[in-house]
């Protein structure tokens, strides 16, 4: 029996399995953000800050906010896959269930090692969940939504979010700090490693045929990019 009605199967299982390993390596790796107590990325620092005037976890924070910024995508529209519905729900309590069990880290060795551990996992998170093609979370949908409607270039656009939501969680009482400045820094150089490591291959198509369903091409990169931290 031919094995070739079995790879299409083979690779969706794969694509699910990165999907879903990926979102919840991402929440944890924003839990060691937390715990290190430097700095976290600039959504998490709104998260962080909302969390301290609502006195909710900062996961179900980040699963508010990730609703209302889908709600946002209406006006533009973005069409949500499974991974930006998954990555809505999955991240934040990923993010809780790790901060449940994670200590505190004290010294600045332990803080340095536990900062170093979340970047490098954040980007092997975010490469492991983009690669498999299921949609953009609701963060970076919104960036290629603005990124098509104002016709401004997609570093200009990330940029301009990722400042305001900073901003707004640092006035809020979230924690930047040297973490984040090194998340800035590091966070896509690590991506478009991650990236590389997890790509899947191109499903075959017929010639002429539309995406994959559920798949999600990714951007092509502009030239010479300043570092710019990833989202969900």
């Amino acid at each position: 029996m031919s094995s070739a009605p079995r790879r299409p199967a083979r690779l969706l299982t794969r694509r699910l399995l990165q999907l879903y390993v990926g979102l919840a390596l991402y929440g944890a790796s924003s839990a060691f953000l937390v715990r290190a107590g430097l700095g976290l990325d600039p959504w998490d620092v709104f998260h962080q800050g909302l969390a301290e005037r609502t006195g909710w976890s900062i996961g179900t924070v980040s699963v508010a906010v990730g609703a209302l910024v889908l709600l946002l995508w209406l006006p533009l529209r973005q069409r949500p896959g499974l991974g930006t519905l998954s990555n809505v729900f999955a991240v934040g309590l990923s993010m809780d269930a790790t901060l449940a069990v994670l200590p505190d880290a004290h010294g600045a060795l332990a803080q340095g090692a536990l900062l170093t551990a979340g970047i490098v996992l954040n980007g092997a998170a975010t490469g492991l969940y983009i690669s498999a093609r299921f949609g953009p979370g609701p963060r970076d949908g919104l960036m290629t939504g603005l990124h098509r409607r104002t016709g401004r270039s997609v570093r200009l656009v990330r940029t301009g979010i990722e400042l305001t939501v900073l901003a707004a969680g640092f006035l809020l009482g979230g924690t930047a700090g040297i973490g984040t400045l090194a998340y800035a820094v590091a966070i896509g150089p690590l991506a478009q490693l991650f990236l590389r490591v997890f790509a899947l291959p191109e499903p075959p198509r017929l010639p002429g045929a539309g995406p994959v369903a559920g798949g999600t091409p990714l951007p092509k990169p502009e030239p010479a990019p300043a570092p710019a931290p990833a989202g969900n």
